[in-house]
């Protein structure tokens, strides 16, 4: 069954209209970028979330949660190695959230995924490690 994706009314339109011009204006800026990709996964416009945490990725490579948004538009796309790559980048790079990450409905067509169950495993075992310390 294909998901039902969220219908965009005039609010919407007109906030991402708002957006896009601010983001043309400034390519570089990382909250406009940020606040783009985050509209454009709610409204179901994965593609172009994709590219924004592309961009994002560019100029904020050491970010966590810019790698770990990119695994996640990754995986709303079906492209599961490469969400998982992202994914595993965000975590070397300090990303901790198990609990998030283990329900995060983008995330949800990884569930099943060995390679993720290992991951979401190791992240657990990590911050069990940490705490402790």
């Amino acid at each position: 069954m294909k998901e039902e994706l969220p219908e965009i009314d005039q609010k919407d339109l007109v906030e991402l209209g708002l957006l896009e011009g601010v983001a043309i204006r400034m390519p570089r800026d990382e909250s406009v970028l940020r606040a783009l990709a985050d509209f454009y996964t709610r409204v179901g416009r994965y593609e172009d979330g994709l590219s924004v945490d592309r961009r994002l990725v560019k100029l904020c490579p050491e970010d966590p949660m810019v790698w770990y948004n990119l695994g996640c538009s990754l995986a709303l796309l079906g492209m599961r190695a490469p969400a998982l790559r992202a994914l595993r980048r965000a975590v070397t790079l300090g990303y901790d959230d198990v609990e998030w990450m283990s329900r995060d409905l983008d995330l949800r067509s990884l569930r099943e995924d060995r390679a993720f169950r290992i991951l979401l495993k190791k992240l657990s075992g990590e911050k069990m490690n940490s705490a402790g310390s």
